[in-house]
């Protein structure tokens, strides 16, 4: 595995890729941040760190917002503006690119893979809703996306349990005990390490089945 770190002009400012290349790569997994923190999320983290030895290439997008150190997170139109500008470079490489993301960022992509032509969605912990407010539901984002998907969602999930969404063509995992950082508690009966291998194993799994 090969790490670099590329810069791209958007619409809404410069964005940032940081490549976790796999040797004769058969895929590449593009997956942007939430809204309240960057690529060092640990979900993040975890596939970066365990899918290229699989033959998937993990590229981490930073958002222009992110990489202009600001603090809040931009609207969602200037999201996918950004998502859509920086999509050339993820599909430089060659290989199918799934487009994904965690909260905010599986937002973006559900939103824009149909139109960018994604070989699928892979979304972690989808924002069903906002927390205690089910009727914002944001599931038309999810069920719309238009491609094969994937929601990892944890069990204890504020922003939607896995058994509040709706049925669908989407594939669904659950993390037991998991929160919306893919944290568990020292009491669970999964360990943390225990925890982000059940999510790194389920997107693992779920890429190399999928028919690119």
């Amino acid at each position: 595995m090969s790490i670099r770190t590329e810069s791209v002009d958007t619409p809404a400012g410069e964005a940032r890729i940081t490549w976790h290349a796999a040797v004769g790569a058969k895929l590449v997994l593009a997956v942007g941040h939430g809204a309240g923190g960057g690529i060092e999320a640990r979900d993040l983290q975890a596939l970066a760190a365990a899918l290229p030895a699989l033959g998937v290439t993990v590229a981490l997008v930073e958002q222009p917002w992110r990489v202009a150190g600001k603090k809040v997170a931009a609207a969602p139109k200037v999201l996918d503006e950004g998502w859509r500008g920086l999509w050339p470079a993820l599909a430089a490489p060659g290989p199918p690119v799934v487009a994904g993301g965690r909260s905010a960022g599986a937002r973006v992509a559900c939103r824009t893979a149909a139109e960018l032509g994604a070989a699928g969605v892979l979304a972690l912990a989808f924002p069903l809703h906002p927390p205690g407010r089910p009727e914002k539901s944001r599931a038309e984002e999810l069920t719309g996306a238009g491609r094969p998907t994937l929601v990892v969602q944890g069990g204890r999930d504020p922003f939607g349990r896995p058994e509040e969404f709706p049925a669908g063509e989407h594939a669904l995992v659950e993390v037991p005990g998991a929160d919306h950082g893919f944290a568990v508690l020292k009491k669970a009966d999964l360990t943390q390490d225990a925890a982000l291998g059940m999510m790194t194993g389920a997107v693992a799994e779920w890429l190399l089945e999928l028919p690119v």
